[in-house]
């Protein structure tokens, strides 16, 4: 088991939620994470990561699988201008690989913000922390997990 996905799983654990992670194998889109997972697209819970323009730190978007972040809205409800964070910086923020961001067990504390689209499901899906892992849980879990605030942001 990866460092990653030990770190997930540790976080879940010390936040009292029982989750099953799942093997995804090759899939490389939030449709096929939802077709592996026996879901809909939409609680597929993605995780995107910008770049503050003004505080360089990375900030967190999460958004249904079928949704989009507007980067106009997005920088709106950041309060600053957003640009692309490349893989150095979300490593060095939240410890995870770009393709598996997992919304829980960051290195170091992260802003966030959470499409409202995802709390309209009784059981959401999200990154474990590998590309190749997901795990579940229910979505109202996330805000007191992440600190994330709902915001309209997508497109």
């Amino acid at each position: 088991m990866s460092k990653s996905l030990k770190r997930v799983k540790k976080a879940l654990e010390d936040a009292g939620i029982e989750t099953e992670i799942k093997e995804l194998g090759l899939a490389r889109t939030a449709q096929q994470a939802a077709d592996v997972a026996g879901c809909e697209l939409d609680q597929i819970a993605k995780s995107m990561i910008f770049k503050g323009e003004d505080s360089g730190e990375a900030i967190l978007f999460l958004t249904a699988g079928g949704n989009q972040v507007d980067t106009d809205k997005a920088s709106a409800v950041a309060g600053e201008q957003l640009g692309k964070a490349d893989a150095a910086l979300i490593r060095a923020q939240t410890g995870f690989a770009i393709g598996g961001v997992a919304p829980v067990g960051h290195l170091n504390p992260i802003r966030a913000f959470l499409d409202p689209r995802l709390l309209e499901f009784d059981v959401i899906w999200a990154a474990a922390g590998t590309p190749h892992h997901i795990f579940e849980l229910h979505p109202t879990e996330l805000p007191r997990l992440t600190g994330a605030q709902a915001a309209d942001f997508t497109a």
